[in-house]
């Protein structure tokens, strides 16, 4: 039983600290996802070895902070912030059947700016019965059946919008009253061993090139703490908005998930879950408290 107990509590510390390594390999933002996890089982495991004390508790006291971090992120606001704008983020799943609540919750929140991802020949009416409302609309195909898209209430500054092609981007600078702002929609890929890494790498130059606020939002298939995450932010000068969210998927355990994300280049405001409504991915809702 020691064996077994030393093998697991090795491996996951091995994996842990590898979780932490996606600058050297991608693998490390892969194991990422897995990190609450293999902390739990790791300091488990640490606890029932029979390693000196002076070992064993060191361990368990590094595991229980890097937890008590990541519960702490996770906490919900206790008052959202009022924010001066209001942008709606949602991969919308390109197979969805149910338009009428989706378009019904946006009717009822009203916001400034929306963020789409996966907006397909089957659920592309969601777009065009937003037209009205939203008549700034940027959508770019990266798929045959995934189009990134961005919505807007203000109009836009002519000649600014833009699409990274395949690599799921879509792009443009809005007027609004406080200013021109760069609003963007990201759909990044599943990470390694698929092609997230390369996806990211091609996707470097256009976010350089942005001058100028950025409000940037969509889905990364990658965790807050996610190297990827940090590459984008650092790319494009903004910052996440908000706590750790569960954005994607019903898991057995309380994984919580969280993928989906908002940037903006200050970081102010907060953001909140909202229903999935025919998707597989919940929405969220940010305020934003300035750009």
């Amino acid at each position: 039983m020691q064996v077994v107990l030393k093998a697991v509590a090795v491996l996951a510390w091995l994996a842990v600290v590898a979780s932490y390594g996606a600058r050297i390999h991608p693998v490390g933002d892969s194991l990422a996802v897995f990190r609450v996890g293999l902390l739990v089982v790791a300091a488990l495991a640490v606890i029932w070895t029979d390693w000196s004390r002076w070992l064993r508790w060191p361990l368990v006291l590094v595991a229980l902070g890097v937890l008590g971090w990541h519960v702490w992120m996770r906490l919900p606001s206790q008052r959202l912030e009022p924010g001066q704008f209001l942008l709606y983020q949602q991969n919308l799943l390109y197979n969805r059947t149910e338009d009428a609540a989706f378009l019904a919750q946006i009717s009822e929140l009203e916001p400034d700016f929306i963020t789409l991802q996966e907006v397909s020949k089957r659920n592309e009416a969601i777009t065009d019965a937003l037209r009205a409302t939203y008549p700034t609309q940027q959508l770019c195909r990266a798929q045959s059946q995934s189009t990134e898209a961005v919505l807007s209430r203000f109009p836009s500054v002519p000649g600014t919008a833009f699409c990274s092609t395949p690599d799921g981007l879509a792009g443009v600078q809005i007027k609004t009253p406080s200013g021109p702002v760069w609003l963007i929609s990201l759909h990044v890929a599943w990470p390694w061993p698929y092609r997230q890494p390369d996806q990211v790498d091609r996707l470097m130059d256009e976010l350089l090139a942005l001058e100028g606020p950025v409000i940037l939002a969509g889905d990364f298939n990658s965790v807050a703490w996610s190297w990827t995450v940090k590459r984008v932010a650092r790319a494009s000068g903004t910052q996440r908005v908000g706590k750790h969210l569960h954005t994607f998927g019903d898991m057995p355990v309380p994984m919580h998930l969280g993928i989906d994300h908002v940037l903006t280049t200050s970081g102010l405001g907060s953001v909140e879950q909202m229903p999935t409504l025919g998707s597989d991915h919940n929405g969220v809702l940010a305020r934003l408290g300035g750009f």
